[in-house]
């Protein structure tokens, strides 16, 4: 079975879908208020409708962190990434219950990275290459390293906290952290987004390790 280890960088919608995000903000919004309007419209990174996939940052077993980025072109992106699940996932046996022998790994990515990869894919016409299953209380095939640790209660932890208590080096040591992402695009600095996301994924893979006794084989940053 393979390991696929994720993570995506998102952006706010883009200003062709600005005046639509008007239309949808005023009827919640009586009085027009610009200040909360902007608000609104940075918040729609964490939403797939609107929000964009700057990138998406995996690696397939032991290999080195790798990112998928086609500037200007999103939907490009998401073609990769459904080729790449495509290619390492195998023919299930049973139609009934597919099992296409891969895993899918990340931080809060039931509820957000794979979610808004899905999402995005509908909107931009991207046809996954199957349909993942996102039943909860599980680890197969999604194992979301934040929900394991909490074993499915209803909080949350972030990959800096869960790096720092596993005493695995954390990605957020960069200069950079989520909440940055749109202003450094917005500064031109595509390339520290992109180191930013493969690092991510290498911290999500060891502390994925960590948690399941695995012995690490790949070096971190």
């Amino acid at each position: 079975m393979h390991k696929l280890f994720l993570d995506i960088e998102t952006l706010p919608a883009e200003q062709s879908k600005i005046e639509t995000l008007r239309h949808l903000f005023d009827k919640k919004n009586p009085q027009f208020d610009q200040e909360k309007f902007d608000e609104f419209v940075s918040k729609t990174n964490f939403d797939g409708a609107f929000g964009r996939i700057l990138c998406i940052g995996y690696a397939v077993d032991d290999e080195p962190a790798q990112n998928f980025y086609n500037e200007n072109n999103e939907k490009e992106t998401l073609q990769q990434f459904w080729h790449l699940v495509d290619a390492i996932s195998s023919a299930p046996r049973n139609p009934q219950y597919p099992d296409y022998d891969l895993l899918f790994v990340g931080h809060n990515v039931m509820d957000f990275d794979l979610r808004f990869i899905y999402q995005r894919s509908i909107v931009l016409g991207v046809k996954p290459a199957y349909d993942l299953n996102f039943a909860r209380y599980r680890s197969y095939p999604v194992f979301d390293t934040m929900k394991e640790w909490v074993k499915w209660a209803n909080s949350s932890v972030s990959l800096d906290y869960l790096a720092y208590a596993l005493d695995v080096p954390s990605s957020k040591t960069g200069g950079i952290d989520g909440s940055q992402v749109a202003q450094f695009f917005a500064d031109g600095k595509v390339n520290d987004i992109l180191e930013y996301c493969k690092r991510d994924v290498e911290t999500t893979r060891a502390v994925y390790r960590k948690m399941v006794f695995e012995k690490p084989t790949a070096r971190l940053f």
